[in-house]
């Protein structure tokens, strides 16, 4: 069976048990001050190894602490200090609060554009890589009923060092694998150059 069919099928089982977040965003903008040193003013992340927070979908925001918090399969000593005393109203509430901010968008690498755009879109058929867009979007929007993240704006050195996390099995949060088994297929080279074409989507 091809990747493309599993993913499909993956995909159709995670929208139907979706993580929602329900959580209060005024609550959660008092409660995000603590996030800011990294996260930056709204979200908006300057610092590249830091993750973009704004405007993205609220399901994966609580997904994504949720995980951090059981120590299981997503694991960051600086993330596991701030989560250790947030309760689940807590993460609601700043999954609420970054999902309603708006997101920054960055530019793409012109050097490795051509790469990118082919492998976001089309995949790569010879490795087994499938098209980021079936499960992101065209425009990286993601899909929060299935907890696909946005990527669109994401900062570029947080996005290869998660697909390499995923490559090496650092990072095993997803559903079915789905991330590993395609990262696993991807070179150094594409992982980069589909991560500098996400920073400039929208």
């Amino acid at each position: 069976m091809k990747l493309t069919i599993v993913i499909s099928l993956l995909a159709s089982v995670v929208f139907a048990g979706g993580v929602q977040a329900a959580g209060d965003a005024k609550a959660g903008q008092q409660k995000a001050q603590a996030c800011v040193a990294c996260h930056g003013v709204n979200g908006n992340a300057t610092n590249p190894i830091w993750p973009k927070l704004a405007g993205q979908n609220a399901g994966y925001l609580l997904k994504q602490l949720q995980d951090f918090k059981s120590g299981k399969k997503r694991t960051d000593p600086l993330m596991a200090g701030q989560v250790a005393s947030l309760s689940g109203q807590d993460m609601e509430d700043l999954a609420a609060f970054f999902s309603a901010q708006k997101p920054v968008i960055g530019t793409a690498d012109e050097a490795s554009l051509e790469m990118g755009q082919r492998i976001y879109r089309g995949g790569n058929q010879a490795s087994g890589v499938s098209a980021c867009m079936a499960c992101h979007g065209p425009s990286g929007e993601g899909n929060p009923p299935a907890r696909f993240p946005m990527l669109s704006g994401q900062n570029v050195d947080y996005t290869v060092k998660q697909l390499k996390a995923f490559r090496s099995g650092e990072r095993s949060n997803d559903a079915g694998k789905m991330m590993q088994n395609i990262a696993a297929r991807m070179t150094d080279e594409e992982i980069a150059a589909v991560a500098s074409y996400m920073h400039g989507l929208h």
